[in-house]
């Protein structure tokens, strides 16, 4: 707490941070509140001017970070953020961000396998990929936490993106393995289950899609759809000594829709239903 009785957030020795997807949306934001927190971010995404963006927007409020260019599921991207995580002596924390439910068609029977593939790549293989790369470093150094983004729908069926769900399902239970076996060596292993983020990737006119914003308040119990920063102030925490006590545990940052579990809020007034209709 600062002397105007403004809490602020805990001081930290600087550490290194890779965020994987992290120009844009959820990854951008953790990419910038670890920067505003005085650790160095390794960040890297796909789109250079959305990274050379979010870069210049880190280095402009004083925050330090190194940026790595391309496709998070292609070999050479991962050697070059070891590279750079090795340039720096090591990394503290890993967030693996990247995650996405396209290609996907309406319908598993009409999806072609090569789309499994890619949806494999982008959800899970890399997870495994890049968390294999990054361990050697934080076996070495005694400690380290990595946090990686699943999604709500590993845990409730999502029809026409059962593909998407049963690997993000991978991701958290990757998470709870990997935390138990490597307690022993001081590093945690958390994840968070994302919903409902207005994002660049899922920007709330496609999710309203015509719809009355005023309906939110019946979809989910916050009532409203997430922010950003609602996602990086949970990964933050889970990288943080406050959550020295945590591991093996997805977190999900929801607005209350798996707990809501199929009930809604009535539409027409007070009281909840679980009638499609939402009268």
């Amino acid at each position: 707490m600062d002397s105007n009785g403004v809490s602020t957030p805990h001081a930290h020795p600087a550490r290194t941070v890779v965020v994987t997807g992290g120009a844009l949306g959820i990854g951008g934001a953790i990419s910038r509140r670890f920067a505003r927190d005085g650790d160095h971010v390794i960040l890297v995404d796909i789109d250079r001017a959305a990274a050379d963006a979010a870069g210049d927007e880190i280095m402009a409020d004083g925050g330090e970070c190194t940026l790595v260019y391309g496709d998070i599921t292609d070999d050479t991207v991962v050697t070059e953020i070891a590279e750079q995580v090795s340039r720096r002596g090591g990394v503290d924390v890993l967030v693996n961000n990247v995650g996405d439910f396209r290609p996907a068609k309406s319908f598993f029977a009409k999806s072609p396998p090569e789309q499994w593939r890619r949806l494999h790549e982008i959800n899970l293989w890399h997870v495994f990929t890049v968390t294999h790369a990054m361990l050697p470093t934080m076996i070495a150094a005694g400690g380290g936490s990595i946090i990686n983004v699943s999604t709500v729908e590993a845990f409730r069926g999502i029809p026409g993106n059962a593909v998407y769900s049963a690997y993000n399902a991978g991701v958290s239970a990757f998470t709870k393995s990997l935390a138990v076996e490597l307690g022993p060596s001081g590093i945690r292993v958390n994840a968070i289950a994302p919903d409902l983020a207005d994002t660049e990737q899922t920007p709330a006119e496609l999710m309203l899609a015509g719809r009355d914003p005023a309906l939110l308040r019946s979809w989910l119990p916050a009532g409203r759809f997430g922010r950003p920063d609602d996602f990086s102030g949970v990964v933050a925490f889970l990288a943080s000594d406050e959550a020295s006590f945590i591991t093996g545990h997805t977190i999900p940052v929801d607005g209350g829709t798996l707990a809501a579990s199929g009930w809604y809020g009535k539409a027409a007034g007070r009281g909840w239903t679980n009638m499609p209709d939402g009268a």
